[in-house]
C-alpha cells in the first residue's frame, strides 16, 4: 500500500461539487497538512464555483477536471472524497479501481453517507476498494461532532467504570426537506428520510454504545422495527410546491418517498445486555432549521445535546427585511425573529474533526476509525428498517435476507 512520509501534505480530489462540498471545503480551513487540488463534476458552473471557493480560501491550488478519469488519475492528487450524488457511487467507484489496478498511486478514498442506494450495491463498493488494496473512510460527520467526542469521553472515562455501560442512545434528525431534486427521488437516493438521514443517527448512536478503541461489530444488532410515513409533501398543496421547486421529475403524488421515520434497533453489547437505540428522522420538521438531538442514558447518568440550543441567539425585528438565506443555521427557515445561530457549523456538526481524522489517517497509513465496512453494516440496518416498515412487523436480522432487498420507494419511479 503506498504511504506518504507523515509530514508530506495530503493533495485531495473531490468528485462533486454540490452543497455538501462546499460544506466540506469550509471544514478544510481548519485542517492542517493537506490541500484540494481537484475537482470533477458533470456541471461545469458547480466545479468552476467549488475551485474558485477552494482557492479563494488558500486551500489549493484547485484545479477543475472535466471527466472523472482525468481526476483520479491526476500527478496532482493523492486520495479522493466521493461527493458526489448516491446513485452513482458504485460507477466512481468502479473507476477508481480501475485507475488502481492500471497503476495509479492512491492512499485513500472517503465517501459521503450513505455508503449506497442498498446493501448489494455497498457490498460492491466495499469489494472494488478490498480489492484495490485502498485505505477507506466512511464520512459520517456527526460521530465527530464536538458534543458527541466530548460527552462520550467524560461518560466512558467517569461514569461506565463505575456503574455500567450505556444501555440506550437516542438520535433524531429533522428539517425542512432537501435541496436537491434527487434527494426527493426514490430511486436515485435509494429512498426517502430514512436513507438520507437515519444513516447519521444509526451510527451515532452505534458510536456512542460503543467503548473507546472497540470496533463497532462489537455490538451485535438482533433485530429492529421501523415505521414510515408521508405527513407532509404528499398533501396536494406540497406536491405542487415540490413540482414548482424541485422540477417535474419530483411527483410525490404518483412517487413519494417517505418524510418521516421512526426506528427501534435492538443490539447486544460485549456482556450479553440488550442495549437499544430509538431514532427519528424526518423532512417535515419546520423550525428554526436542521435540528439534531441525542441522548445516550446509563445505569447512574445520561448526556444530551441539540444543534438548537445554542449559546449564540440573535433577534432581527420586523424592520430588517432582505432575501431568504441559511446564512445562520443549515435549513434556515426564517429571516426575523429570535433565532439561534451557530458560529462554527462546520465544526459543530462533526465536519472539521471528521476531516482531519481521515487526513491524518491517510497520511500516517492508518484507517480510520469510519471506514467503508461501517458504512456497509449502517446500509444493512437501513435496508432492514425499510424492511421491517414494509412487513409492518420486528425483523429479526439472522432470519432475513437482504442482500437483494430494494425499499419500495426506490422500486416505484423505476
Amino acid at each position: 500500500m503506498p504511504r506518504r512520509k507523515d509530514y508530506e501534505s495530503l493533495r485531495i480530489g473531490f468528485v462533486g461539487a454540490g452543497f455538501i462540498a462546499q460544506f466540506h471545503v469550509e471544514s478544510f480551513t481548519r485542517v492542517r497538512d493537506c490541500s484540494i487540488t481537484g475537482v470533477y463534476s458533470p456541471s461545469r458552473a458547480s466545479r468552476q464555483a467549488l475551485a474558485k471557493n477552494v482557492n479563494s480560501k488558500g486551500l489549493g491550488p484547485c484545479k477543475t477536471y472535466a471527466t472523472l478519469g482525468a481526476l483520479i488519475n491526476s500527478k496532482d492528487v493523492d486520495a479522493i472524497w466521493i461527493l458526489a450524488p448516491n446513485y452513482v457511487r458504485v460507477e466512481v467507484m468502479t473507476a477508481i479501481h480501475r485507475a488502481v489496478k492500471s497503476g495509479k498511486k492512491l492512499l485513500g478514498v472517503a465517501c459521503e453517507k450513505p455508503l449506497a442506494r442498498n446493501l448489494a450495491e455497498a457490498r460492491i463498493v466495499c469489494d472494488l476498494a478490498d480489492d484495490a488494496k485502498l485505505m477507506t473512510g466512511y464520512l459520517e460527520n456527526q460521530v465527530f461532532s464536538t458534543a458527541v467526542q466530548r460527552g462520550k469521553e467524560i461518560i466512558w472515562r467517569r461514569a461506565v467504570p463505575l456503574t455500567g455501560r450505556p444501555y440506550l442512545a437516542r438520535a433524531a434528525e429533522e428539517h425542512s426537506g432537501p435541496h436537491m431534486p434527487w434527494f426527493w427521488q426514490g430511486h436515485k437516493q435509494g429512498g426517502g428520510v430514512l436513507s438520507d438521514m437515519m444513516c447519521h443517527s444509526v451510527e451515532v448512536a452505534r458510536y456512542m454504545l460503543t467503548a473507546p478503541g472497540d470496533a463497532r461489530e462489537s455490538l451485535k444488532v438482533k433485530s429492529v422495527n421501523a415505521t414510515i410515513a408521508n405527513l407532509k409533501w404528499t398533501r396536494p398543496p406540497y406536491v405542487r410546491r415540490l413540482k414548482r421547486e424541485m422540477g417535474k421529475d419530483v411527483d410525490y403524488r404518483m412517487h413519494p418517498a417517505e418524510d418521516f421515520a421512526r426506528g427501534t434497533i435492538v443490539l447486544e453489547d460485549p456482556d450479553g445486555n440488550d442495549v437499544m437505540i430509538e431514532t427519528t428522522t424526518s423532512w417535515a420538521y419546520v423550525g428554526a432549521g436542521l435540528r439534531i438531538q441525542l441522548e445516550l442514558l446509563g445505569p447512574e447518568y445520561s448526556m444530551e445535546f441539540s444543534s438548537l440550543n445554542t449559546g449564540l441567539k440573535v433577534f432581527i425585528s420586523r424592520a430588517v427585511k432582505g432575501s431568504a438565506g441559511e446564512d445562520l443555521v443549515e435549513k434556515q427557515n426564517a429571516e426575523q425573529g429570535l433565532m439561534p445561530a451557530l458560529e462554527d457549523e462546520a465544526g459543530i456538526y462533526g465536519y472539521t474533526d471528521e476531516n482531519r481524522h481521515m487526513v491524518e489517517c491517510f497520511r500516517k497509513g492508518q484507517f480510520p476509525i469510519e471506514t467503508f465496512k461501517d458504512g456497509l453494516a449502517v446500509t444493512k440496518i437501513l435496508m432492514a428498517l425499510y424492511r421491517s416498515a414494509e412487513l409492518g412487523q420486528t425483523l429479526v436480522l439472522d432470519e432475513e435476507n437482504l442482500d437483494d432487498y430494494i425499499p419500495p420507494m426506490a422500486r416505484k419511479a423505476e
